[in-house]
């Protein structure tokens, strides 16, 4: 997948919100009380219009629709609304449980993408090598369309799968991944040959995956990247721009000053190697049996307090008597190690 996540930092639109020195406003256990009413009430538009589900949607999530869109309700409604609808025309609860991606050692020769390991903030590390990618020669052994599905499958197992255990083990809240964009090999003209499909799969990524990135690496980009870059730069929002690091020849220190030289793949400057190759290896946290059981038991526990918190507090929306006190009193209570709704990992 090329993971160019959509990531706006929560800036703050004139209409909605006062300026805040808070890097993570706008995150969970980190809202003003106006956002948090901006929280509720949205909530309350989504399930008169058929599009909230309290078992399946819960407040990190709809949080990152919001700050998507600066808390403009009805700018994120309209997003939220444009997701739910692609997932259904997509089918994408249906792909995730039946997907099966039979070719992807044959597509992992020509275009190697994985999630590897942490980086130093716990976040899942995904590294793609766009300058291995022939598109003649990867459809070959896949087609198009297996393609784009194979891409949200993926989204989805770093949604479903990754984030939740990489939150346990820090103890607090992971929404976002590190990811290392390995262009070695691209040029002009392979460039061009791809472009289509970088902007499909950056769209998908945009539209309905958003505030997902967390660090951004590109390495060994040619003399010529920057022409290339000032067209990608134009397919993505400035916030997105903005976590974008373009590395210079000496890379592999600023990479290993964001990632464990135990979790980097040694063509990148780490140590890790693999018996199978790191590509193919699905090396990481998620896979421990102990944390994924810790991660049932809290997911759980989250589910009934979302259920309960809704119900409070859409009581307090539709009768007008929110207290904004209550509120303030509510968010400031301290995060308890392991709660994974409250802190947050950017």
């Amino acid at each position: 997948m090329v993971s160019l996540h959509s990531s706006a930092r929560s800036t703050h639109s004139a209409q909605n919100q006062a300026p805040s020195r808070d890097l993570l406003s706008g995150h969970p256990g980190h809202l003003s009380v106006e956002q948090q009413h901006i929280l509720e009430k949205f909530k309350k538009e989504l399930s008169e219009a058929g599009y909230y589900d309290p078992a399946k949607n819960d407040d990190p999530e709809l949080l990152r629709f919001l700050r998507a869109r600066k808390f403009d309700i009805p700018k994120a409604k309209i997003m939220w609304i444009d997701t739910q609808n692609w997932r259904k025309s997509f089918k994408v609860d249906e792909l995730y449980e039946t997907f099966e991606y039979k070719e992807k050692a044959e597509v992992d020769k020509l275009y190697p993408r994985f999630y590897h390991k942490t980086d130093k903030d716990g976040r899942p590390l995904y590294i793609e090598q766009l300058g291995k990618l022939d598109l003649k020669k990867l459809y070959e052994v896949t087609t198009p369309e297996r393609q784009m599905q194979s891409l949200v499958v993926e989204y989805e197992k770093f949604q479903r799968d990754r984030l939740p255990v990489c939150s346990a083990l820090a103890g607090h809240l992971i929404e976002t991944s590190c990811t290392i964009m390995d262009l070695k090999g691209v040029g002009m003209s392979s460039f061009w040959s791809v472009k289509n499909y970088v902007q499909e799969a950056s769209a998908i990524s945009q539209n309905n995956y958003p505030e997902r990135m967390g660090k951004f690496y590109i390495v060994n980009a040619s003399w010529a990247f920057s022409t290339v870059w000032n067209l990608v730069k134009g397919w993505l929002d400035e916030a997105t721009v903005a976590k974008i690091h373009i590395l210079s020849s000496d890379y592999k220190k600023s990479l290993l000053e964001q990632v464990p030289a135990e979790s980097l793949p040694t063509f990148l400057g780490g140590t890790c190697q693999c018996s199978q190759g790191c590509s193919m290896s699905d090396a990481g946290p998620w896979n421990d049996p102990s944390i994924l059981e810790k991660v049932k038991k809290e997911k759980e526990q989250n589910d009934a307090q979302q259920v309960v918190s809704d119900e409070s507090a859409s009581h307090q929306v539709e009768n007008g008597s929110t207290d904004p006190d209550a509120d303030a009193s509510a968010l400031a209570k301290p995060i308890e190690a392991g709660t994974t709704t409250t802190a947050v990992s950017t």
